[in-house]
């Protein structure tokens, strides 16, 4: 099975993670650093990471939008393309991913 390619180039993803308090940044990072070595199958099973779909929203060219748990406080919004996980947005209002 194929890795999780992990796209962090979105500006408004960086913005918020560079914004981040030390500790909460790191974190994040760890979780980055998990996702690199899942493939797909794993991370759409893994209960601590709670990959949902979000219905209310579309990404890119009409692309489902997915939501992640990277920390405790913290959520991602990105999509899949191919092996790529694009990551769009962090959320530390866990509501507000949604």
């Amino acid at each position: 099975m194929d890795r999780i390619l992990l796209d962090l180039k979105n500006p408004v993803f960086q913005e918020t993670w560079f914004a981040l308090e030390r500790v909460e940044a790191l974190a994040v990072l760890a979780t980055l650093r998990r996702l690199r070595q899942m493939d797909w199958n794993q991370l759409y099973r893994d209960r601590g990471l709670r990959w949902e779909a979000i219905l209310s929203r579309t990404g890119p060219a009409g692309l489902r939008l997915y939501s992640l748990r990277v920390t405790r406080r913290v959520r991602a919004v990105g999509y899949r393309d191919g092996d790529f996980l694009r990551l769009l947005s962090l959320h530390p209002d866990h509501d507000s991913a949604y």
